[in-house]
């Protein structure tokens, strides 16, 4: 069993860890809006890599208010445009996840970057959206709950209420996958970027039901790929943009 997690746009490199015949979980964050390191992203692809840098050098700066200025200078007056432009780029990337993934045995859940209901709408027939539901994978329960800690109210987030009610509906699993980290410093805080995103609600599960294994993303520079909470083994999946590889279970 392979697994990966912010994807981000890197669809040949997918199609590559998809044709290797082992099933595939994917934990969300297909989508490429800004990459800090190279300003490529449908941002850019809208705006400019020029604007994209000057958004990245607010936004590292921790400046988030004049990043959102910098964006409503750009925006006001082109707003439908612009959405429209982006509805069409998000299908077109969903469009190549899709022709990536295809044949293969495929797990997907979603980020906080996605758009849920348009990535499974692109899923081809075969690859499976999963969210707070259970698969059974070589023989193991694998639980599934996507979405991302709430910051921008885009639709991949998730409340921490929503979270605990789908990772309820699990129950017991020996594997929870999921895309946010659980409230575990450690596992939850971007040490380039600065932030902290987690779930209490992934922590709390992960202690209630003590599953051996629980994979995760979001974190692209985490302080800790790997981190034991109680009975259970917590593993970044890593940022598959930048290393274009898949970690397998176990």
């Amino acid at each position: 069993m392979l697994i990966v997690s912010d994807v981000h746009g890197a669809n040949d490199a997918l199609a590559v860890v998809a044709a290797q015949g082992e099933p595939l979980l994917v934990l969300g964050d297909l989508l490429n809006f800004i990459d800090y390191r190279t300003y490529e992203g449908l941002v850019a692809q809208v705006a400019g890599r020029e604007f994209v840098a000057e958004m990245v050098a607010l936004r590292s700066a921790g400046d988030r208010s004049g990043a959102r200025r910098l964006w409503r200078s750009f925006a006001t007056g082109r707003e439908e445009r612009l959405q429209r432009t982006y509805d069409e780029l998000i299908e077109e990337s969903y469009a190549e996840s899709a022709r990536a993934l295809a044949g293969a045995e495929a797990y997907v859940t979603y980020g906080n970057v996605d758009r849920p209901d348009v990535l499974r709408a692109a899923l081809p027939d075969g690859v499976w959206f999963v969210d707070g539901e259970v698969v059974e994978i070589e023989g193991l329960r694998v639980g599934f709950a996507g979405g991302g800690a709430p910051n921008l109210g885009v639709p991949g987030e998730v409340g921490e209420e929503d979270m605990a009610e789908k990772l309820g509906r699990l129950g017991p699993v020996d594997v929870l996958c999921t895309h946010v980290a659980p409230a575990v410093r450690q596992l939850s805080t971007d040490v380039v970027a600065g932030r902290v995103k987690e779930s209490a609600a992934v922590l709390d599960y992960l202690l209630e039901y003590r599953p051996g294994w629980h994979y995760f993303g979001d974190i692209h520079q985490p302080m800790a790929t790997e981190w034991r909470v109680g009975d259970t083994m917590c593993r970044n999946a890593g940022y598959f943009r930048a290393t274009k590889r898949a970690i397998r279970h176990g």
